[in-house]
Parts: structure tokens; sequence; C-alpha cells
């Protein structure tokens, strides 16, 4: 059986946005040209996953959450989170809707991250504990999970 991966999570957590601004807008929240500022969150997140992502190509390891790691990175954009994919995720989810400005897409955005560190997170961290014992744990301590 195939696992869902993270990138299927934002694209559903997009779709479920579009849907809300559309069918259940609630209220506007953020009136143009304010919301022209969303694309700061949502060109920041992109930026820090594609950084996550060439750390990984880089070190020949894998960046699916299910596949056990090869080469621990501390450096680059993992200096500042342990999870930055994620992080520039939900910072993209932030500005797409910043940019929508309803009410109803900010909702979504609090639950893909609370989604992506239980099922992704603390499943990956403990895998990388489990490989690199100490020097993960020294790390952990160092670098906040999120930001």
């Amino acid at each position: 059986m195939k696992r869902v991966l993270p990138p299927t999570y934002l694209f559903g957590a997009i779709v479920l946005m579009a849907f809300l601004h559309f069918l259940l807008p609630l209220r506007v929240v953020i009136v143009f040209p304010w919301r022209l500022i969303g694309i700061l969150p949502l060109v920041a997140g992109i930026g820090i996953n594609l950084a996550a992502d060439r750390a990984f190509k880089e070190r020949g390891t894998t960046v699916k959450p299910y596949e056990a790691s090869t080469a621990f990175i501390t450096d680059g954009v993992f200096r500042f989170s342990r999870n930055p994919i994620y992080l520039g995720m939900t910072a993209s989810l932030l500005g797409i809707a910043i940019l929508l400005g309803t009410a109803t897409p900010f909702a979504i955005v609090p639950v893909f991250a609370v989604a992506s560190d239980r099922v992704f997170i603390v499943p990956e961290e403990r895998m990388l504990e489990q490989a690199f014992g100490d020097e993960f744990r020294q790390y952990r301590n160092r670098v906040r999970r999120w930001i």
C-alpha cells in the first residue's frame, strides 16, 4: 500500500482553501491591494522548500518521510528549523490564504500544520533519533521544530 506524501496534503489543502474561498467565504478579512502581501510568505515558503530539497539532493539522502535518511543535515535552512519543508509548505498556505482574502481559507493553515506535525514530523524525528542518536538529540535541543 502506498503512503500519502506531504505534497498530496499540500495540494489537498490548497484545493480545500479554494473551495472554502469560493463556496463558503464567510467574509472578506483582507481587501485588495493588501492581499498582495500574501506573495511574501508564498514566495518565502517556496524558497525554503527549494533550499531544503536542494540540501537533500546534495547529500544524496531521501526527502520522502517514510524512507530512512542516509545523511543528517544541520546546515542551510536546517540551522533555523528542524522541518523546513513543512515550514515552507505552511508559509505558502498562509500566503495563499492572504491572497484569497476571505476568512475560511485561514482555517486550513493550522489544520495543515498540526496534521503535518502528527502524521509526518513526529515519526520522522523518531526515525532520525534512532539513526543518528546523540547527534540528533543535540540538534533537537539546539534548533526548534518549526522556527
